[in-house]
């Protein structure tokens, strides 16, 4: 059995550890070496949280995401990202910070032993989605490479052509191209994918959802654990 469970990023630096372990790994085997996404200074952010795969010990990663909001005193990815080339990326994380909250869907990562058995950046991304109605944002930015852009629009983003060549950047080299995204409704997910939108509205009426996932590999039980009540919260407020 595996299992799919978000967590506040500072109250476990162990987990957090094994995710920025396996990203790396992942990231290195594509020849990847200076991607915004694989710091490790929202290890120590309030207002970061983590999606991982695990195994139900719990001591083996297959995957994992990041919601990373704004709050603390790291910027987001996107910030770090694109502020060279576009740099008015900083205005508008401050001014969608100051209409109601926002953050940024990033470091992405799923490890090819468990592709098998279906489990790949959709899992993860509709866990992302999910909780979604749980954080004070009233909007979500994303910086996608073009591997999971389809992806990422069958879940809810969509291109936020204000920046860059209209939405697009080459980056983290100048043979790669990645593409700013935004989610305007993070509760309804108007522009996701009707048939994940009926997944994803699922997730957020059973967080402890379990299901029988099918693959070349034979089949697996998927537990997810998407509940964050029971963390302090309080309204993010932004450090420059």
């Amino acid at each position: 059995m595996l299992k799919v469970k978000i967590f506040r990023a500072v109250d476990y630096p162990e987990e957090c550890m094994r995710y920025i372990n396996g990203h790396r790994k992942v990231l290195e085997a594509y020849g990847v070496t200076k991607v915004t996404s694989a710091s490790t200074n929202w290890m120590y952010e309030p207002y970061t949280y983590l999606i991982s795969v695990v195994d139900d010990t719990e001591e083996k990663i297959y995957g994992g995401c990041r919601l990373q909001l704004t709050g603390g005193k790291t910027p987001l990815p996107i910030e770090t990202a694109i502020n060279a080339m576009d740099p008015g990326i900083y205005r508008l994380v401050q001014t969608l910070h100051e209409q109601g909250g926002t953050g940024e869907f990033c470091g992405l990562w799923n490890s090819r032993e468990v592709a098998g058995w279906g489990i790949g950046s959709m899992i993860i991304g509709r866990a992302a989605m999910a909780v979604l109605n749980q954080l004070p944002i009233t909007t979500l930015l994303g910086f996608c490479a073009q591997a999971t852009f389809k992806n990422s629009q069958r879940i809810g983003f969509k291109i936020l052509t204000s920046l860059g060549n209209n939405g697009t950047f080459y980056y983290p080299k100048e043979d790669l191209i990645a593409t700013a995204l935004i989610i305007e409704d993070p509760v309804e997910l108007s522009m996701a994918h009707p048939d994940e939108r009926v997944r994803i509205m699922e997730l957020r009426d059973q967080p402890y959802l379990s299901i029988v996932l099918k693959g070349p590999k034979g089949t697996m039980d998927l537990q997810y654990y998407l509940e964050l009540d029971g963390i302090p919260f309080q309204k993010p407020y932004y450090i420059t």
